[in-house]
């Protein structure tokens, strides 16, 4: 390890905040962890409800897949749009927006309609949903410094699987009991409850405007827009790094290509695990609904465990280039192995190892990826470096779906083993991006110069 390797001493930071601003600092976590469950529970209604709908509205594998894939259509543009604007609009004001046109959009579909109304559900909820987990993570992370960003970070990661865990066995029970549009109509409606909670609660933190070698004491810790001018410790105004400069480091293109492949998982996991679960590996429904829930649970508990032990590393003064792109890095290289393992083991308890390898392993990455961004951005472009490398990772969504819906179609359940093969294909290179190319620290101070 060189000195370069080295990250600087943990700096003293501001007096310790009032007992009063780490209470609201946690709220705002909690209700925006809550907001990433609403966000997956949105996601998943498709992939629990697949045989349902595919029978109600008559249609194939590929057409199934070309609807979810829809979701996608506008979900990458609105990313980096949004994403930019958060550095420019108080994101209290963006996520309550967004949260409201969740509920919107889903309304026609609860209540009728065919693959058109689908479609069209589909499109404008992914629309409204892309901004989301940049936007969340850089609300939460604002209310608090670089070494301590890890485990808010990590739980708005923990949302996702909390969303799917609480949203499997309450929608399968919905869809089974009511059918497919009852559940619909029920992620709808926390939506609504969602935004009346945001209202009165809401709000940016005292490290909205402050980059982290700034000291964040004057920073007011109040609702005011969490979008500064750039304005540092003493008030000067700073120089405003380009987008393209911070675009063009090795770590938030290391980053990025590393967050992709954990996003191709999610894509595969929220729309075909349980079909494949079933149909590729011949799991019954209720033991496809118990392996995506323990699937989804030690995900969480990995999330939550990878945030103690980067958070630990870090307050040891070890740089971020181990700590962050390491830990990332090595956990989709072991995930990529096991995916490119499971189509030659026999099934049995070795098949469960490597699918909890497989799908749980790689979802560190997004926690990781949002700190890193929130490293190694200056205060305002923030928002758009974590947009726009948000765009990039989710068209990895609109691929997914309709790839792995052709290689069901032309080659049966014998699809779904391509489709593991080129998902560890990709968790390789990823992680490779991710251990050779994320060191914030270095590229950081290159972006300060």
């Amino acid at each position: 390890m060189t000195d370069t390797d080295v990250a600087p001493a943990v700096p003293a930071g501001p007096p310790k905040a009032p007992s009063r601003t780490r209470r609201r600092a946690w709220i705002v976590t909690a209700l925006l962890v809550v907001f990433m469950m609403i966000n997956f529970a949105d996601k998943s209604v498709l992939g629990l409800a697949a045989d349902e709908i595919r029978q109600d509205l008559g249609l194939s594998a590929s057409a199934f897949g070309l609807a979810s894939s829809a979701f996608f259509l506008l979900f990458s543009i609105s990313g980096a749009a949004v994403g930019l604007l958060a550095d420019r609009v108080r994101p209290k004001w963006l996520l309550l927006i967004m949260a409201v046109l969740w509920s919107v959009s889903q309304a026609p579909l609860a209540i009728g309609g065919g693959l058109a109304v689908l479609i069209a559900s589909r499109v404008l909820l992914g629309a409204a949903e892309g901004p989301a987990y940049p936007v969340a993570q850089q609300t939460t992370l604002a209310w608090f410094p670089n070494h301590r960003r890890n485990l808010p970070g990590a739980l708005i990661v923990l949302g996702i699987t909390l969303g799917v865990l609480v949203a499997a066995p309450v929608l399968t029970w919905l869809i089974n009991h009511h059918g497919w549009r009852s559940a619909v109509a029920a992620v709808a409606l926390v939506g609504v409850v969602w935004t009346l909670l945001w209202i009165p609660f809401g709000g940016e933190g005292p490290y909205a405007t402050t980059s982290d070698n700034d000291s964040p004491a004057e920073a007011a810790c109040d609702d005011g827009p969490g979008t500064g001018k750039g304005a540092g410790a003493a008030g000067q105004a700073q120089p405003r790094t380009s987008y393209r400069r911070i675009l063009a480091t090795r770590t938030w293109i290391g980053v990025t290509i590393g967050y992709f492949s954990t996003y191709w998982v999610i894509a595969f996991a929220l729309v075909w695990l349980p079909s494949y679960l079933r149909d590729g590996l011949g799991y019954s429904s209720a033991a496809s609904t118990q392996l995506l829930m323990l699937f989804w649970g030690l995900s969480g508990i990995l999330v939550l465990g990878q945030a103690g032990l980067t958070g630990w590393m870090l307050r040891r003064g070890i740089a971020s280039r181990w700590a962050r792109g390491w830990v990332g890095g090595v956990l989709l290289l072991i995930s990529g192995a096991s995916c490119l393992a499971l189509p030659v083991v026999p099934a049995g308890a070795v098949t469960v190892v490597l699918l909890v390898g497989s799908f749980g392993l790689s979802g560190a990455m997004g926690g990781i990826a949002a700190t890193t961004i929130m490293e190694l951005a200056p205060a305002h472009r923030r928002g758009g470096a974590l947009g726009m490398m948000n765009a990039v990772v989710t068209t990895a969504g609109l691929i997914a779906p309709t790839l792995i819906g052709s290689l069901v179609d032309t080659h049966g359940a014998g699809g779904y083993e391509y489709a593991v093969l080129i998902t560890g294909a990709l968790l390789l290179v990823g992680g490779t991006a991710a251990v050779t190319l994320i060191n914030p620290d270095r590229d950081a101070r290159l972006l300060s110069v």
